[in-house]
């Protein structure tokens, strides 16, 4: 068999073209973003218990709220007295009384585009509001107390101590229903994402109660830009060490729960848990304190279009003239991978890293982001962190690409005998194939070499593309020049002749996207057609075909990517070719690149040979010799 080793790259190459051109072909179908009806309840109220677990309440509507004395506030107005401030260096908004809700937070580090004067990012906003998104703790009532007992979203707190939210300054909000209960709230944040609630009841009766502390973070229909098909958004949720995610349509489809009116699944956690809504970069998370057991519950409320998790806590007894307090953590931030790493170690929250979508190659995937994460601490630019990673992984895989690019270079000595073989054999391929594995037998070559730093690249790329895909760190990250944005594709286009021309790039989401390349991902395609002509075009005519148009279709398939994938691909693409044609020139071979570029050159111009028309006749054979008779060798006439 004619070149084997080629033959098993192109096999490689092919079924990773075949990968990358599925995901691009059949992608999974978007399903339509439904938009929240604002005059509709935020929850519905379940009314079950289940063992010790008392039932969480019911979720008061925007027209009980009203009825309270306080309206919604808007993102742009917060009344004195009705809300209190929440301001941190990485935080900002505020509480609503009515309740106690947690439901309007910014991110003050993070705006919505590169652009400077662009807003910042909204992650929770009130009822009232486009998107409602919002966090509210509270007590389920048992026994011999209704919901009228217990404070809920309805309920009026005030202010005991404390004026603004912020790290070091505490608030504590107090409620009294006028029969022997005093609930408090404390609400504490540090300079990050984590809020610490402190729910306290005094019971000042004459008879014991018994009521279920709870947190809920409700959501009104599927946020914008949702249904990434390599990403994990909806609810995410931790149970003893075993991660469970659930996409907005699975939790449509739990089963339904007259009860509850909505449909519903519930966890039972033993130890250690927690449970939210996760989306690419920010999370909303409920988390009890480490040992604490509880009831994880995600549901979605069918007439009203609201997703809802809960931590359900054991239901308390609390004697005549005693008090209890339980402390819980909400996290509502970004999930930068070094704020979440400490956390989990801080708090020792379970396995909280997972809440990034690492993926299924996260075996490879962590310890990727965590060089990346540690070059960029060093260097500063995480374009040229990416770079330094290339280099780190191209020395890790140096001794297969040595044992590969030396036997490239046997085979390439073997190319006379290769074609003596193939003079002999003919057309019959059984015997070429035998001779030439003898032939790679007694010089000692392994045909199958060649693929062997092709085979990790794979893994690799798909780790790199969702370590740049999904993690914060790369989100808006400067490169040079024209690159702003790692995680987005390369802003020049072709079309315009890289802003010569006075008109604008296409939409991303255009058909002319697709043939709007910008620089990077020419120079990608210039790299990998270089990098072919360290060797002569395969024989086969087939092979040469695939060959050649393999680096511009490369080129066009990843020019939507993301630069800082296309970055590391040039960069692997450069180290390669620098690889290869040292060790074959050590090997004794030396690369005759511009031959081979000329030669491939002069087959694409060569005019290919007129072949006769069907009914046009063709040139007559040549006459056949006439046979001689040797001397001597005359035959006698019979007479």
């Amino acid at each position: 068999m004619e070149n084997q080793n080629k033959n098993l790259i192109l096999a490689t190459a092919l079924s990773f073209l075949v990968v990358l051109a599925w995901f691009f072909i059949f992608p999974p179908e978007q399903p339509p973003v439904q938009q929240p009806d604002v005059q509709q309840s935020d929850a519905q109220a379940p009314n079950i218990t289940s063992g010790d677990f008392a039932a969480a309440p019911p979720v008061a509507d925007d027209a009980a709220i009203a009825v309270g004395g306080i309206e919604p506030a808007s993102p742009e107005r917060a009344a004195e007295g009705q809300r209190l401030r929440i301001e941190t260096p990485s935080l900002v908004g505020s509480i609503l009384l009515t309740g106690g809700r947690l439901d309007d937070l910014s991110l003050s580090q993070y705006r919505n585009t590169i652009d400077e004067e662009s807003e910042i990012v909204r992650l929770l906003s009130p009822s009232g509001t486009a998107e409602p998104y919002y966090a509210l703790f509270g007590w389920a009532p048992a026994g011999s107390l209704g919901y009228s007992d217990v404070p809920g979203a309805t309920t009026p707190w005030s202010v005991e101590s404390g004026t603004d939210l912020s790290p070091g300054n505490p608030i504590t909000l107090v409620w009294r229903n006028g029969d022997g209960l005093e609930f408090r709230r404390t609400m504490s944040v540090d300079d990050k994402f984590m809020f610490s609630i402190t729910q306290s009841v005094t019971n000042t009766s004459n008879r014991a109660v018994r009521m279920a502390p709870y947190g809920i973070i409700a959501r009104h229909g599927e946020p914008d830009g949702y249904n990434f098909f390599i990403l994990h958004e909806g609810v995410i949720q931790m149970a003893d060490s075993q991660l469970m995610e659930s996409d907005y349509s699975d939790v449509e489809d739990f089963a339904a729960d007259a009860r509850e009116a909505a449909n519903v699944n519930f966890t039972e956690v033993q130890q250690n848990g927690w449970i939210g809504f996760t989306d690419k970069y920010w999370m909303t998370t409920l988390i009890p304190l480490p040992g604490q057991s509880f009831k994880a519950v995600s549901k979605y409320t069918t007439r009203h279009d609201i997703y809802q998790t809960e931590a359900r806590l054991p239901t308390l007894e609390i004697a005549s003239g005693d008090g209890v307090a339980v402390e819980s953590r909400l996290f509502a931030g970004a999930k930068e991978w070094e704020t979440i790493r400490n956390y989990e170690q801080d708090y020792r929250i379970d396995r909280f890293i997972d809440s990034i979508d690492w993926g299924w190659f996260f075996f490879l995937t962590k310890p990727i982001f965590m060089l990346l994460h540690w070059l960029n601490t060093k260097i500063g630019n995480m374009g040229w962190s990416i770079i330094c990673l290339t280099i780190v992984i191209k020395a890790f895989l140096f001794p297969l690409a040595y044992k590969s690019y030396v036997s490239m270079a046997k085979m390439k000595e073997l190319q006379p005998e290769m074609m003596k073989i193939k003079e002999m054999a003919g057309d019959d391929r059984k015997l070429m194939q035998a001779k030439t594995m003898e032939l790679y037998k007694s010089r000692k070559i392994n045909p199958a070499a060649g693929c062997l730093p092709i085979l990790p690249q794979i893994p690799i790329f798909f780790s790199l593309y969702k370590v740049i895909f999904v993690t914060i760190e790369l989100r808006h990250a400067p490169f040079i020049l024209w690159i702003r944005d790692l995680s987005a594709p390369d802003p020049t286009s072709i079309l315009n002749l890289f802003g010569a021309l006075p008109w604008g790039a296409p939409d991303p989401g255009s058909l002319f996207a697709i043939v709007s390349l910008g620089v990077l991902p020419i120079l990608l395609g210039i790299s990998m057609w270089l990098q072919q002509k360290l060797n002569p075009a395969p024989t086969d005519p087939t092979q040469a075909m695939v060959f050649a148009w393999m680096p511009w279709i490369f080129m066009f398939m990843l020019g939507q990517f993301a630069s800082g994938l296309i970055v590391y691909w040039l960069a692997n693409n450069v180290i390669t070719f620098l690889q290869q044609y040292v060790i074959m020139r050590s090997q004794g071979v030396r690369p005759d690149i511009i031959g081979n570029i000329a030669e491939g050159i002069r087959k694409t111009l060569r005019p290919k040979e007129a072949k006769p028309e069907k009914n046009e006749p063709s040139e007559a054979p040549p006459p056949k010799p006439t046979q001689q008779r040797r001397p001597g060798k005359q035959r006698r006439r019979k007479k």
